[in-house]
Order: structure tokens, then C-alpha cells, then sequence
């Protein structure tokens, strides 16, 4: 799969998911550099707003993709309920004798 497949309507990929992912990477990415960065005595403040900002993309993102998915109709019909029979043929042919 090329990246220019991505900008095709007709795609396997959920967009909204890997703008979900790469923001929660983000997040992590920046914990982990927080932690290091403290350990060895540098402080990385970052702006709340911007935190929360990537919390938001990120839960809104899986959010509207698990929604979509939800609410979205099935392409491909429902199996069909097969029941087996529970009597064996010569249960139904006594059955029919008897009558």
C-alpha cells in the first residue's frame, strides 16, 4: 500500500484512527521525555492547553471511529440460521408408520 492510497475515498484504512494513534504517540513521547528529563534534572514544562488539546483529538478520534463502526450498516448479509434436526430418519419414518 502507497501513502497516496490513503487520499482515496475507496481505502481499508480508518483515518481516524491514525490521527488517534499518532496524537496518543505524541503524549507518550513527551511522558517519556518528561521522566527522563526529570531523572537528570531538566524540567519540560509543557502548555496545558496543548496537553489537553492532544487528549482531546485523541479520545475524540476513537471515539468516531468506534462510532462509525457502530452505527454503520454491515455490507455483508447476515449467515442464516441452519438448525440441525434433533430425531434421526428412522425416528421420523417410525413416526410416520404409526399414523
Amino acid at each position: 500500500m502507497k501513502f497516496t492510497d490513503l487520499f482515496n475515498e475507496k481505502n481499508d484504512i480508518n483515518e481516524k484512527s491514525i490521527i488517534g494513534f499518532v496524537s496518543f504517540g505524541i503524549m507518550v513521547i513527551y511522558a517519556i521525555a518528561s521522566i527522563v528529563g526529570g531523572f537528570i534534572g531538566f524540567d519540560l514544562p509543557i502548555n496545558e492547553t496543548i496537553y489537553n488539546s492532544f487528549v482531546t483529538v485523541t479520545l475524540g478520534s476513537f471515539g468516531i471511529a468506534e462510532a462509525g463502526r457502530i452505527f454503520t450498516k454491515s455490507s455483508t448479509p447476515a449467515k442464516p440460521v441452519v438448525k440441525t434436526p434433533t430425531e434421526t430418519k428412522s425416528e421420523v419414518d417410525d413416526y410416520k408408520n404409526a399414523e
